[in-house]
This record gives C-alpha cells, structure tokens and sequence, in this order.
C-alpha cells in the first residue's frame, strides 16, 4: 500500500443511503492510505435534468406515495431476466443520459472504482467488455437484500451486508471468492466509543432517563404527529426528535416541546447523529440500509417504523429475525410498542445486545482493504 492510489466513488443520489455509503467508503481509504487520492461523485451531476427529475425525484415520489406501487415494481424488475427487453431499453437509456460521466471518469483516471449504486456499475460493465476500462470495479451493496439489478458481471468484487445477500449473489452466479461480507459502510464516527453521560449532557438530557431517538430522515416526514402521540401516551419519556431540513415541523415541535419542558427535544439538521444515538435507549426510523447500520454499529436497538415494500421490508425481515428491531405499521403500533418496552425493558435489552452483535463498525475499512491490497 506504499503507492499512492487514486480511488473513485461513484454513487447515485436516489435516496440518501448510496450517497452515504460512498462518503463512508472515501473517508475509510483516507484512514487506511493517507496519501490515496480518492474522489465521489454522484452520477445525477452528470445526466440531463429530465433523466434526473424521472430517476430521483420520481423514485421519491413513489416510495412516499404510492408505497404498493413501489413494492410491486420493485419485485417485477427483481424477478426480471437481464435480458428482458425492459432491462435492454433501461440500460440503454442510462447509456444515452450518461455520456458526460464517461468523460469525468477517463478526466480522473482511477486505479480503482467502487459503485454503491447498480446504475455506475452496470454502465462500467459494459465499457470494461468494450475495452475502454481496464482497471477493476467494485461494488458496494446497500440493503440487507438483494436486487437483481445488482447482479453484474465483471466486476472484480461485491461488498454485501450479511451471508444471505452472499448466498444470493452466488445463486445469481457471482463466484464465491469475489463475494466479500463485509457489511455496509458508515461514517467513522459511528465506530468510535461514546460516553452516554457526556452525549446526554452536551443535549440538556438526562442520562438517567429513559430516552428514544425519533428519525425523520432529511425531509422530517411523518414525526411531528408521532411525537405529540408518544409524548402523550409516555410523559416519563424523553424523545429526540430530527425533523431534518423541514423548517414548518421543527417549529411545531418547538412550540410542543414548551407545554412540557425535559420531555420533547426536537432538533433541525445535524451532524451530531451518533452522539444522539449514543444517548438513546432506542432508535425510532425508517429501515434504510445505512440508518440501520449505523444502529447496528453504536448497539442501538430499533424500533422500525412503516416499512415501505421492498428493500425497507426486507432490511426489517433481516433485523427482526435477528432480535435487533421491533416494527410498527402505523402511529398506533408505535404507541404499543413503546408501552411494550417500557413495561418489558429486558426485551430492550434483548435486542441491545443483538443490535452490538450484528454491527460491523470497520465495515468501510474492511471493503476498501481488500480494494487496496487488489491494487498492491
């Protein structure tokens, strides 16, 4: 590892989670080799406005408001053969709205190239069996599932979340030695080791209490109701609440956290995530990939909240049969649950203790040492 290597990243801003794996992954070469030069960049950068609009705000809009929908969708172009004449018309239309991405990539001239993303990685597979790329393309998996849109063939490895997403992998014809489980990729400061006191104090809470984390994402949908409900129903609680970016939710929350102060903390954007999560009993979110994760790594239990169909239900599947989550469909179920807990803490425990189990803090070094000793 002694030659200074120059790494690219290339994700895809569909959603948070693979934007957040790539940044983790940079950051993890930077730990391991200093002098790497490595670069990220999101492929939606380098595409019309039109294919951006259909490919990320679409996507959103879809899983926020037809939820069915998504779910059908995604199990159809799951089950769909590579060489489905859907599958042929989408990678070409990739292709087409791709072209200046091309152009980045020779511009930057890598040694090695990782996607957290399929879209990157299907488009690199076709130029490697062109011969315009020759240097080895690595891919990143970020659900606890497997779609079948992340089957590609030459790539030099595939990083995946758990045994299941490996067997998968194999089943699909991956051969086992480029099958690397590795889990997936978060920042670095979701594996240090935090002190609760110090993380509670530095938030005006106390650590004596019990305290829930409640995750709205980078918009805040859906927390203020939530909040008011859980609040009302547990006035021994302290819940955190993230309502993101959304300006109008936070200030909501704000005036409700004054009609019962020490009880409702709710914060805007922040950076401060993994000090929250080590002051809290319990995780309250969406079952993302990297969220989750992140759980995982700091031994946080969850509490998964209406799990959109697809690779939302089936990171719950996993983290569920693994006693390291409990799901609620509905504000309802969140209400139960929280009274659950609260009269059976060893259940908490339980799976505090299976969440420390299942967490890959290295997650990130682990992929990019084996990136970088395929280099050597």
């Amino acid at each position: 590892m002694a030659r200074s290597y120059r790494i690219l990243f290339l994700s895809v801003s569909a959603g948070a989670g693979h934007f957040r794996a790539a940044e983790a992954l940079k950051e993890a070469t930077l730990l391991l080799a200093p002098d790497a030069e490595a670069l990220h960049l999101d492929v939606m950068d380098y595409v019309p406005s039109t294919f951006r609009k259909i490919y990320t705000d679409y996507y959103i809009k879809l899983v926020t408001k037809h939820p069915a929908l998504w779910g059908m969708l995604y199990q159809a172009s799951s089950e769909a053969p590579p060489d489905a004449v859907s599958q042929k018309l989408r990678r070409a239309v990739e292709r087409l709205s791709t072209r200046p991405l091309r152009s980045a990539i020779d511009e930057f001239a890598p040694d090695a190239i990782v996607c957290t993303h399929f879209l990157p990685a299907e488009l690199l597979m076709r130029e490697i069996g062109k011969g315009r790329v020759d240097v080895p393309v690595f891919v990143q998996i970020t659900d606890f599932d497997l779609h079948r849109m992340w089957v590609i063939p030459r790539m030099a490895g595939f990083f995946a979340g758990n045994q299941e997403v490996a067997f998968r992998l194999t089943a699909h014809g991956i051969e086992a030695g480029q099958i690397h489980v590795t889990g997936i990729p978060i920042m670095p400061a979701f594996a240090q080791e935090h002190d609760r006191t110090a993380c509670a104090a530095a938030f005006g809470l106390d650590p004596g209490k019990r305290t829930y984390l409640l995750m709205g994402g980078g918009a805040g949908l859906g927390v203020g109701p939530v909040a008011k409900r859980l609040t009302a129903a547990d006035p021994e609680l302290q819940l955190v609440v993230l309502a993101g970016k959304n300006k109008k939710t936070l200030e909501e929350l704000e005036t409700l956290a004054l009609s019962g102060p020490g009880r409702l903390f709710p914060l805007g954007f922040t950076n401060e995530v993994p000090r929250l999560m080590a002051a809290a009993d319990l995780v309250i979110t969406k079952p993302g990939g990297l969220s989750t994760s992140e759980c995982l790594a700091m031994g946080v239990p969850m509490l998964l909240s209406s799990p959109i169909p697809g690779q939302e239900e089936r990171n719950a599947d996993y983290l569920m049969e693994n006693g390291a989550a409990m799901k609620a469909i509905d504000e309802i179920g969140l209400e139960y649950h929280v009274a659950l807990l609260k009269a059976e803490p060893q259940r908490l425990e339980a799976m505090r203790r299976q969440a420390r189990a299942l967490g890959r803090p290295q997650a990130g070094q682990d992929a990019m040492r084996i990136v970088l000793e395929a280099l050597a």
